[in-house]
């Protein structure tokens, strides 16, 4: 059995990718939810996770400390993870790299918090520029392969990493197009992405830098959580 540790739902963008991959997959594991600590959690989290860092899954046998590595073990067992067919394949890994790698702009400026609705000050050009390719990147994703998913008719890992980006399109009020808007949507009606949000909203955790973040760059409209 899978063991997943992961942070606060609320925050932990990082987390809810293999969260989420195996939840809606109904791949078994066992939800190990560690909190975020004031001042920092690196003591806390090195205690299962070698980096001190979010997400790790662990077995009898080995522990993956890395969004990217978990997916990839993950497949080994259930292939259904990535598309079958090889460029589909392909085309999501890539698109998988580079959001596991890139967009720092959005990152740093629309940190996640599932429960805060945030009108930025400004889309600054750096954002615009993270933005752009996003929407081109889900655009052809959906154009190339069929739709509705990133990579054709099911659910697969692409879609996964590019989740936590819908909560930050939707809670951030992120200027896309109407394929992105639909597929923001479509992801956000998920079972499982209706359950990570219901839960995250409902945690009475709070962590100063974190909540610092998301009001740092723009104006609450709304917050959803539990006071």
């Amino acid at each position: 059995m899978y063991q997943l540790f992961i942070g606060n739902k609320n925050y932990s963008s990082w987390s809810l990718r293999p969260w989420l991959l195996m939840h809606h997959l109904e791949i078994p594991f066992n939800e190990k939810l560690v909190t975020f600590e004031e001042g920092g959690s690196w003591e806390k989290f090195h205690g299962f996770s070698p980096t001190g860092q979010v997400p790790c899954l662990k077995t009898e046998d080995v522990t993956i400390w890395d969004s990217l590595a978990i997916t990839e073990y993950i497949a080994e067992d259930f292939p259904q993870v990535w598309p079958s067919e090889r460029v589909t394949r392909a085309w999501s890994r890539s698109a998988s790299a580079e959001m596991h790698s890139g967009f720092s702009a959005l990152r740093n400026i629309c940190p996640m918090n599932c429960g805060l609705s945030v009108e930025l000050h400004e889309i600054s050009e750096p954002l615009q520029k993270d933005i752009k390719r996003i929407d081109e990147l889900w655009n052809e994703g959906v154009q190339r392969f069929g739709g509705p998913f990133l990579a054709g008719e099911e659910f697969t890992a692409v879609d996964a990493f590019f989740a936590p980006v819908t909560i930050r399109a939707k809670n951030y009020h992120l200027p896309v197009s109407k394929t992105a808007k639909q597929y923001i949507e479509l992801i956000h009606n998920l079972p499982s992405m209706q359950k990570w949000i219901a839960d995250a909203i409902q945690e009475p955790w709070r962590e100063t830098a974190h909540e610092e973040e998301a009001r740092s760059f723009g104006t609450i409209v709304a917050d959803l959580r539990q006071k």
